[in-house]
C-alpha cells in the first residue's frame, strides 16, 4: 500500500475495452480485476501515487450509456472530491465524447482533473494501447505546479493527445488515434516529455464545486441529408415531449430551402422548441447567413451553434433544460461558452 501522503487518484471503471483481458482457459474476453492492477502493469508502482478504484456493477458497454449513468459518475466524483487529487474515468470509446461533454457541464467550478481514457485493444492484449493511455492519464490527473492542478477540467486522453472533453469527437474506429479535437488546440502532447499547452487549458476559479445531476432526455437530433422528406422531419419535430433539437446541417450551417422544411422548423420554434444549428463537419463552424441556404434558418430564430460539437450541444441542452432555465435563457447560454465548449 502506498503512503497516504502521496498524490491520490480515484480510477472509475465504467466498462469498455480497456478493462478486458483474455481468459487463459476459455480464450474469451472477461472484465479485469483491478485489485491485480500492479501485476498487469508493474510500472504503475514507479509513479508513487495512491490509486483507488471504483468499478461499476454491472460493467457496461459504452453503447448503453445513459444520462442516469452520467448522474452516477457525477455523484461518485462529488462524494470523493475532497479526498482525491484527480480522477481517471475508464470508459468505452464509442460514447466517450458524449460522457466527457456531459460531465463538463454537470461539474461546475471543477478545479481538479477528470481524465477520460480507454483503448482500442483490451488491456490484456500484447499490442494494447490501453497501458500507455492508462498510465499517462494517471500522470495527467496527478500533475501539479506548486500544488496547483495543471489540468483542472474534464478531458479525454488518447494516443499521446490530451483534448478538452467537450471539444472531442470519435472519428476513427480502427486506429489508436481514435479522437480528434477539430476546432480547439490540444491541451497537451505526450512524447518523450509531457508538453502542456497551458494557454489553452481552463484556469482555476477556486469556487466551490457545484454538481448538476438532473438532466433532461427531451432532446433530439436531426441530421439533414439530400432527399430528406417532410414526413420524416415532422416525425422528429412532433416527438412527444421534445424540448430541444440539435440540427446537423451541411458545411457552415446550410440546409434545404424548401418551404415545407423552413415552415416545419418555424412551427416548432413557435412551440418553444429550442433548435441549435451545428455542422456535420468535424472541423469548422456554423455561420448562419453566410450563404442563402442558411439565411432563412437565422431569420426564423434557430440558434447558430458556432463551432460546438454535436456531442457537446446535445449534453449542454440536457443539462440546461434539467436545471430549469426558460427558453430565452437557454438560447442565450447556447451562444455562450460556459465550459470552453465554443469559440466566442
Amino acid at each position: 500500500m502506498l503512503n497516504q501522503t502521496d498524490t491520490s487518484i480515484l480510477v472509475i471503471y465504467t466498462g469498455g475495452t480497456i478493462g478486458m483481458i483474455r481468459d487463459e482457459v476459455s480464450g474469451v474476453l472477461v472484465p479485469f480485476n483491478f485489485e491485480n492492477i500492479y501485476e498487469q502493469i508493474p510500472s504503475l508502482k514507479k509513479l508513487h501515487y495512491q490509486l483507488d478504484f471504483h468499478c461499476f456493477e454491472p460493467l457496461m458497454d459504452s453503447s448503453n450509456m445513459t444520462p442516469e449513468v452520467w448522474e452516477s459518475l457525477a455523484s461518485i466524483i462529488q462524494q470523493n472530491y475532497e479526498d482525491y487529487d484527480g480522477f481517471v474515468v475508464l470508459h468505452g470509446s464509442d460514447t466517450m465524447a458524449y460522457s466527457a461533454s456531459a460531465l463538463s457541464f454537470m461539474l461546475e467550478n471543477l478545479n481538479k482533473p477528470v481524465i477520460f481514457t480507454g483503448s482500442q485493444l483490451p488491456l490484456g492484449e500484447l499490442r494494447t494501447d490501453g497501458r500507455e493511455n492508462f498510465i499517462t492519464a494517471i500522470e495527467i490527473a496527478a500533475a501539479k505546479d506548486d500544488e496547483t492542478p495543471l489540468v483542472p477540467e474534464v478531458c479525454i486522453y488518447f494516443e499521446n493527445q490530451l483534448m478538452r472533453g467537450n471539444r472531442s469527437v470519435k472519428y476513427n474506429a480502427e486506429n489508436f488515434n481514435a479522437f480528434r479535437s477539430g476546432n480547439y488546440p490540444l491541451l497537451a502532447n505526450a512524447g518523450v516529455y509531457m508538453n502542456y499547452h497551458r494557454e489553452h487549458i481552463l484556469k482555476l476559479n477556486f469556487k466551490k464545486l457545484k454538481v448538476h445531476k438532473k438532466l433532461s432526455a427531451e432532446v433530439g437530433l436531426l441530421k439533414v441529408f439530400p432527399g430528406i422528406t417532410q414526413a420524416f422531419v415532422n416525425s422528429i419535430l412532433n416527438s412527444p415531449g421534445l424540448k430541444a433539437l440539435v440540427l446537423e446541417t451541411f458545411g457552415s450551417g446550410n440546409a434545404t430551402t424548401e418551404k415545407w422544411f423552413v415552415d416545419a422548423l418555424t412551427s416548432a420554434i413557435k412551440k418553444d422548441i429550442i433548435i441549435v444549428n451545428v455542422s456535420q463537419c468535424i472541423t469548422g463552424r456554423v455561420e448562419q447567413g453566410k450563404y442563402e441556404t442558411s439565411t432563412g434558418l437565422k431569420q426564423i430564430g434557430i440558434i447558430g451553434g458556432n463551432d460546438i460539437t454535436t456531442e457537446a450541444a446535445l449534453t449542454k441542452l440536457m443539462v440546461l433544460i434539467g436545471r430549469g432555465f426558460n427558453v430565452s435563457t437557454i438560447n442565450n447560454l447556447m451562444q455562450q461558452s460556459i465550459r470552453g465548449e465554443i469559440t466566442v
